[in-house]
C-alpha cells in the first residue's frame, strides 16, 4: 500500500514540474497590462485612440512587440477577447497574462479561429474596475524568436461570451487536492 502512495507521489511531482517547465519562450503570448488614468494616447507613437468596443490589430511585421491604446469607448471594459486566426499554431501554444484582469484562457473556437479571453476584474487597480473609459493600457506580443502569426487580431470588448472550462493547471490542481482529500479521509476511517 506504501509503494502505490510512494509511486503516486513521485508521478504527481514529475507532472507538476513538467507543467511548472513547460517550454514557453517559444510560444506566443500576450499580457495586457495598463498606464495611469488620463494619461493621453499621444504619448506614443504608435497609439489608437478606441472609440468602439470592437476594434482590431494588426500583429507587427517582427513578430512580437507592445501596441498602445486608450479606452475612449464611454465604457469601462471589464472583459476583452482577442480573436485571430493561428495559422499553424495550436491552441496549447498560445499563453497569455494581465495585471488588469484576474483571469485569461484560450480556446479554439468552432471555426478554427483562436480566442485569448481576459475576464474578471481586480479591484484597487484602478479608480474603476476594469479598463476604464480615458485608460491607456499596452497588449504586449511576446514570443522568442518571433512566431505571432501574420495577420490581425480582432478585439471585442465587454464581450458576455467569455465563460468556459478552466485551463488545465487549475484543473490539475483542483484534482490533486480533491485526491489528498480523498486519500486523507480514506487513512482517517482506517485509524478509527
Amino acid at each position: 500500500m506504501k509503494i502505490s502512495r510512494m509511486c503516486a507521489l513521485v508521478l504527481l511531482v514529475v507532472v507538476g514540474s513538467a507543467v511548472a517547465f513547460a517550454d514557453s519562450i517559444n510560444d506566443p503570448k500576450v499580457i495586457i497590462n495598463g498606464s495611469v488614468t488620463g494619461t493621453p494616447c499621444g504619448n506614443h507613437h504608435n497609439c489608437r485612440d478606441i472609440t468602439n468596443l470592437n476594434f482590431n490589430f494588426k500583429i507587427p511585421p517582427s513578430g512580437n512587440g507592445i501596441l498602445y491604446f486608450t479606452n475612449e469607448t464611454g465604457q469601462n471594459w471589464t472583459s476583452l477577447s482577442l480573436v485571430l486566426n493561428p495559422k499553424g499554431l495550436n491552441m496549447s501554444d498560445f499563453s497569455c497574462g494581465s495585471e488588469l484582469f484576474q483571469s485569461c484562457k484560450v480556446q479554439t473556437l468552432k471555426d478554427g479561429d483562436i480566442r485569448i479571453q481576459f475576464t474578471g476584474v481586480i479591484g484597487g487597480k484602478w479608480p474603476a474596475d476594469g479598463i476604464p473609459n480615458g485608460t491607456s493600457f499596452f497588449v504586449r506580443l511576446e514570443c522568442s524568436p518571433s512566431c505571432w502569426p501574420s495577420g490581425s487580431i480582432g478585439v471585442h470588448a465587454n464581450n458576455p461570451n467569455g465563460t468556459g472550462a478552466p485551463e488545465p493547471t487549475t484543473m490539475a490542481l483542483m484534482m490533486t487536492g480533491a485526491g489528498m482529500i480523498f486519500s486523507r479521509r480514506k487513512f482517517w476511517k482506517k485509524n478509527q
